[in-house]
């Protein structure tokens, strides 16, 4: 098992091109199974999260090819609808294969997902969706068994406690494609990764308006063809880099990276103090050496995201003054506080919202993952901590960026990555 040794204290200077968004990627490779014939995607980012999902198509019958960012699905063997337990564990994204299984082969079995550790995440909605279209579904010793000899379009509605569903909302949208008639669906995501997930099942022949409004409506098809489709920026990892130089007081140039997708982040940055400047393709980062403090509340896109939270609060974590992080999309989404703590922030949670009283230094310590964007927070920390920051679980931070210490070591980060 690996471990990140961090020596803090470095400015970040130089240019980063922003991977293509494993969040796109994971649903769309899942989509890919409803297609007759090839599907070559590019800008498929190397991750472990991208290898489980392939080697999920593997066993569900279809040959994957991944090599230097492009990646060729083809279905072979329609014979086996079992997403088993082993492999679904591993990351909630593998639950994207149940819509398209259902949809083409008129049954599915996947095992419930697992992921990070950062709170509950049913999948009632997801089943909620498919049942409105048809689908019988009971759950049989910790699988969801679901059939229909064919779906059929309806109106339904995919709202819950904590907004809409992106997952959710894949699903159903990839299901319905193939349905008999059409369908709407009332409060969808309306996150970019769902936009992207339409344009490729546009290109594939489906016939789907509206992807990224809260109404969807998608009218059946008979059939799906294979198709080439690239995959949009990952704005999370580009606001990972954006924190990454205003921590550091440096001076960043992202490339490929999409401000449109990230404007409630860049809002709050330059609130905070973060110079972001647009320029072609991307932005440039750099920051004033007085932060300041600011309120923040996660919500569904198009506001402040979720797997942005940690990232942000390690840099308010040096802010001048107090701030106050409130997670609406997964409220026990925190575990990275206590680590924080031990590098010298104060913090002090209550429920889902996080008080943070800046600190003049963050102190290098023994730290460890708990979840893929924590993983991120704490890379964050140890860049500006005064001493060495040893990281423990880096596998976390492997499934959501790929070769990050390579690429920040380029910037004029010092990260040792060990294998223990």
């Amino acid at each position: 098992m690996d471990k990140f040794v961090i020596r803090g204290g470095n400015r970040l200077k130089g240019q980063v091109a922003i991977d293509g968004a494993k969040n796109a990627a994971l649903p769309i490779m899942a989509a890919a199974l409803l297609a007759e014939g090839p599907c070559d995607i590019s800008r498929v980012p190397a991750l472990a999260d991208i290898t489980a999902m392939s080697d999920l198509l593997g066993e569900l019958g279809a040959s994957v090819e991944h090599a230097d960012g492009r990646m060729r699905i083809e279905v072979r063997d329609e014979s086996n609808s079992h997403a088993q337990y082993e492999r679904v564990r591993k990351m909630r994204a593998s639950i994207c294969v149940l819509g398209p299984l259902l949809a083409k082969r008129g049954q599915a079995r996947v095992s419930m997902p697992g992921g990070c550790a950062i709170g509950a995440r049913p999948v009632d909605l997801h089943l909620r969706g498919l049942r409105a279209l048809g689908a019988q579904i009971e759950l049989d010793n910790g699988d969801i068994v679901a059939k229909a000899r064919r779906l059929r379009g309806t109106s339904l509605f995919l709202g819950g406690p904590f907004g809409s569903t992106v997952l959710g909302t894949a699903n159903v949208m990839s299901a319905a494609t193939l349905a008999e008639g059409r369908t709407v669906i009332e409060s969808a995501a309306c996150e970019p990764e769902i936009e992207d997930l339409a344009d490729f099942l546009n290109a594939m022949g489906a016939k789907i308006r509206g992807a990224g409004t809260p109404r969807v409506t998608i009218d059946g098809v008979e059939k799906l063809a294979g198709c080439p489709h690239e995959v949009i920026p990952d704005r999370i990892e580009a606001g990972t880099f954006m924190v990454a130089a205003a921590l550091t007081n440096g001076e960043v140039t992202l490339t490929n990276a999409r401000l449109d997708h990230l404007m409630a982040v860049v809002d709050k940055l330059r609130e905070i103090g973060v110079n972001v400047e647009p320029s072609a393709g991307g932005a440039v980062v750099s920051s004033a050496r007085r932060l300041e403090p600011t309120d923040v509340t996660t919500q569904p896109y198009p506001g402040f995201p979720t797997d942005l939270q940690a990232q942000l609060m390690t840099l308010l974590c040096l802010a001048d003054g107090n701030s106050v992080i409130t997670e609406k999309i997964f409220p026990d989404r925190f575990m990275h506080v206590a680590e924080l703590l031990r590098m010298g922030a104060d913090i002090r949670k209550e429920g889902p919202t996080a008080i943070v009283t800046g600190v003049r230094r963050l102190i290098g310590a023994p730290v460890m993952a708990s979840d893929l964007r924590a993983s991120a927070a704490l890379v964050l920390a140890g860049l500006v901590a005064r001493g060495t920051t040893e990281i423990l679980r880096v596998y976390h931070i492997d499934r959501g960026y790929e070769r990050i210490e390579q690429r920040l070591n380029a910037l004029g980060a010092d990260i040792q990555r060990v294998s223990e």
